[in-house]
C-alpha cells in the first residue's frame, strides 16, 4: 500500500538525498560470483527510503531493514562495498531512473505498472496480511459480524468490502486505525503484518495481537500477496541477472528467512512463490 504503485509517483523530481556511507569490507580474496557495472565501480549505491522494518537508516547512519540486510548480503558476495542514501520515498524511484542508485530499498511492489518503467528483481518475501485483534483472530471468517477497520489503497481491501459490506471501515493511514482499535471503536483491523510486528515491538497495540491472515478463497491476497522487489533501471540487464541470482541463493540457503525473523517476523514471507506481477 504505502509502497507507491502509480507511474506518477515514479516520476516526482526527488529532494537531496542525504549520502550515508556504509562500506563492506571486502577480502583480498573475493571473487565477484557476476560481472555487472554499478553507478560508483566496486560500490553498490542504494536509495534507502524509511520504511520500518523494511527499510532505514539506523542512529549509526548504517542501511538496515529487511531490504537493507538482503541489499548488504548481496553485496557482500559480490564482492562491494554499499554507499547508502538516504531519500524520501517520493524521490527514490527517480533515483534510481536517472541513474543516481542502483536500487532502491522499501518494500517496492511489483507491479505492472511499474514494470513499465524499471526492472524488478527476484521476489524477496511477500506483504503478508495481518489481522489485528484481542482475541488473536486468525481467519476472514472471524471478522463477520464484527466493526473492521483497514488502510486504504491494500490489495485486500476490495475483496474485504464485499465479504464485509457495511460493517468495514477505511482509514487514511495506520495511526488512525491503531487509536479506533485500542479505544473499542472498532473490534478488529486488517493492515500489513510487518507493520504490526513493529507497533507491537513499540508498545503501541498493548493487549493487541497481531496474526497472519489464513488463506481464506474470497480474500485473493491472503493467498497471493504481492511480492516486494529491488527496483533497477531497465539497462542494467547484467545487474538483473546477479540480483535474481543472489536472491535465489539466499532463499535457498535460509538467508532471508533469518533476516525475517530478526525483525520479528515469522519468516513465512518467504515463502513467495513464483514471480507474478501485481496488476
Amino acid at each position: 500500500m504505502t509502497r507507491m504503485t502509480t507511474t506518477t509517483q515514479f516520476l516526482l523530481a526527488g529532494i537531496a538525498g542525504l549520502l550515508i556511507c556504509a562500506p563492506i569490507a571486502n577480502a583480498q580474496d573475493c571473487t565477484p560470483k557476476h560481472k555487472f557495472d554499478t553507478v560508483e565501480a566496486g560500490t553498490l549505491t542504494v536509495a534507502v527510503t524509511t520504511y520500518a522494518p523494511h527499510s532505514f537508516v539506523d542512529d549509526k547512519g548504517e542501511m538496515k531493514g529487511i531490504d537493507g540486510d538482503i541489499a548488504a548480503e548481496f553485496a557482500k558476495r559480490e564482492c562491494l562495498k554499499v554507499k547508502a542514501v538516504a531519500v524520501d520515498p517520493a524521490a527514490a524511484i527517480q533515483y534510481v531512473l536517472s541513474g543516481q542508485a542502483d536500487i532502491t530499498t522499501g518494500d517496492w511492489y511489483r507491479t505492472a505498472e511499474r514494470a513499465k518503467v524499471m526492472n524488478l528483481s527476484a521476489p524477496l518475501y511477500t506483504d503478508q496480511m495481518g489481522i489485528y485483534s484481542k482475541q488473536d483472530f486468525k481467519k476472514v471468517s472471524d471478522l463477520e459480524g464484527k466493526k473492521v477497520g483497514t488502510v486504504q489503497g491494500y490489495l485486500w481491501v476490495s475483496d474485504l468490502k464485499t465479504v464485509l459490506g457495511a460493517s468495514l471501515k477505511l482509514y487514511p493511514n495506520s495511526v488512525n486505525m491503531q487509536q479506533d482499535l485500542k479505544s473499542g471503536r472498532i473490534d478488529v483491523a486488517v493492515d500489513g503484518y510487518s507493520t504490526g510486528v513493529v507497533a507491537a515491538q513499540k508498545g503501541a497495540l498493548g493487549d493487541i495481537k497481531v496474526s497472519v491472515a489464513a488463506v481464506d478463497p474470497r480474500v485473493k491476497a491472503t493467498k497471493e500477496a504481492a511480492q516486494a522487489a529491488f527496483p533497477y533501471s531497465l539497462k542494467a540487464k547484467e545487474l538483473g541477472v546477479a540480483l535474481d541470482a543472489g536472491i535465489t541463493d539466499m532463499h535457498k540457503d535460509g538467508t532471508i528467512v533469518t533476516i525475517l525473523k530478526s525483525y520479528g517476523l515469522d519468516g513465512t514471507a518467504a515463502n513467495t512463490g513464483a514471480p507474478r506481477l501485481v496488476e
